[in-house]
């Protein structure tokens, strides 16, 4: 027991029971927490320590529920019987630990969900990792605050179901669906559910952000050819499912050369194999090793089978050369340096670019410039 004894000391422990005042006790509580908190104690001395927690847990002054509260937020060594106490006491006590502690489980956090109200609610959306089960019962419980706050938490995990029934439910709400455009990733039915919500300056963000359905982007594009913002190419770099994004646009006569061109231009080299894949009737796979692997002639014969111009054939050249040529390099804007570098050689390497599309990629090279320095300064 040299351990504990080390750690609990006898006159702290006795501080911490028999202290005149809350500030003594809640002084003993704080010192006593941090220390079972950092040290390594047998299955005895662990056992002796939740009874002291327990003890603290019942003492009648607020202020040494709460030293206890914060000091030990963030630990394992707090029972779960105690954590479950402690977030049913006021609000000074129960927020620290409803917002940090690692011991809840997620029948823990449903609890205290359904039974908590808004304000413990508001602490459950703000934890540092939230599984599908509690994001589900948070925005079918909780009020619009809480709903969008965990929206807001790219460490809390949703159901495509729940963010359906989060743009539902609060429908008319610019806090739930901005923090639902903002989230790092969005399943493409609800991107496209969200669009259709909200204004002008939010479907900017989510057009550029989010991947849409060929269906959709062609919609938006067709509706609003004056929006400088809807672009096919963004799209199709940004798309989930490449081989049906190319066979929708196939189908529509959208698959177009100068489509190819400016897609690749931008390193978006998968959506390319697809299209060519597509144009050509020839398997992905076999694709793939015709562009990047069967030496000078692959690539020239998989763009004649595809019907691709022959006048085009330097300019694809060129840029199936500088995407190989060039690599991310992790560091911050690493996309939009990749894009603004290949677009560079691409111009610089083809002579085969139309005016149109040598205009379009330069203008697109100066809005990349552009953002990525306002994102800097």
């Amino acid at each position: 027991m040299a351990t504990t004894r080390a750690a609990l000391t006898e006159s702290d422990i006795r501080m911490l029971v028999k202290g005149a005042t809350p500030d003594e006790r809640a002084l003993a509580a704080h010192k006593l927490c941090r220390n079972i908190d950092r040290a390594t104690l047998s299955d005895e001395e662990r056992q002796i320590a939740h009874d002291i927690l327990r003890v603290m847990a019942a003492d009648a002054a607020e202020l040494v529920r709460r030293a206890m509260a914060v000091t030990l937020k963030n630990s394992m060594a707090l029972p779960a019987d105690v954590a479950n106490r402690l977030a049913r006491d006021v609000e000074s006590v129960c927020l620290p630990i409803i917002s940090f502690s690692p011991v809840f489980t997620d029948t823990d956090l449903a609890e205290i969900v359904r039974v908590g109200g808004p304000v413990r609610q508001m602490a459950v959306a703000k934890r540092p990792k939230l599984s599908t089960k509690i994001t589900s019962l948070l925005v079918e419980q909780g009020p619009e605050e809480v709903v969008a706050t965990a929206c807001a938490n790219d460490n809390a995990r949703f159901s495509e179901v729940a963010l359906h029934k989060a743009l539902d439910r609060f429908s008319k709400s610019e806090q739930v669906l901005q923090a639902v455009a903002y989230r790092a990733a969005l399943p493409m039915a609800v991107t496209e559910s969200l669009i259709e919500m909200v204004g002008e300056q939010l479907r900017d963000h989510i057009l550029a952000n989010h991947a849409l359905s060929a269906e959709r982007t062609l919609e938006l594009i067709i509706g609003a050819k004056e929006r400088a913002t809807i672009d096919l190419v963004d799209q199709a770099g940004r798309t989930a499912d490449p081989k049906a994004f190319v066979a929708h646009l196939q189908r529509v006569g959208r698959l177009s050369p100068s489509l190819l061109l400016r897609a690749l231009a931008h390193g978006h080299m998968t959506f390319f194999e697809w299209a060519v894949a597509e144009l050509a009737g020839v398997p992905h796979h076999r694709t793939w090793l015709m562009i990047h692997d069967a030496g000078p002639l692959g690539l020239k014969a998989i763009c004649e089978r595809a019907g691709l111009p022959p006048r085009l054939f330097s300019a694809f050249r060129a840029g199936v050369d500088a995407f190989h040529g060039l690599e991310f390099d992790g560091g911050a804007h690493d996309r939009e340096r990749f894009q603004e570098h290949m677009i560079q050689r691409f111009l610089t390497s083809s002579h085969a670019v139309s005016r149109e599309d040598s205009e379009y990629l330069l203008e697109r090279m100066d809005r990349s410039s552009n953002k990525r320095r306002a994102q800097s300064a």
